[in-house]
């Protein structure tokens, strides 16, 4: 694969990645998440297939960062997607999918419940 040399840069730091500070001390500012409004603007987040430029063989699914950006404000830019910020948004999503589907099955069963007293 021949990429541009400022892209071989990043890959190859990127590369050197295998963690994410996520404990206490370093983080600043912590605020609470509204999952059911992130699960709608989930839901009306465009993903499509794509390809790089440098590699059109290799096919990504996602977001665009500049929609991802617009959507949630995270990261520093609005030009790539911190892997950090895309599993937060996914796992405060499926929460929040997870609160709906039990809420939903309890009011199944209660319905249930009400029609077999009929």
């Amino acid at each position: 694969m021949d990429l541009p040399r400022a892209r071989v840069g990043f890959i190859r730091k990127a590369r050197k990645v295998r963690g994410v500070l996520k404990d206490e001390p370093p983080r600043t500012a912590p605020a609470p998440v509204n999952g059911y409004e992130l699960l709608e603007k989930v839901a009306d987040l465009p993903i499509s297939t794509w390809s790089y430029t440098w590699d059109p063989d290799v096919r990504h699914l996602g977001p665009m960062a500049q929609d991802f950006a617009a959507a949630f404000g995270l990261g520093d830019s609005d030009r790539r997607i911190w892997h950090l910020d895309e599993a937060g948004v996914a796992l405060v999503a499926i929460q929040a999918l997870h609160r709906k589907v039990t809420t939903l099955e309890a009011e199944v069963e209660s319905l249930r419940a009400r029609l077999g007293e009929q």
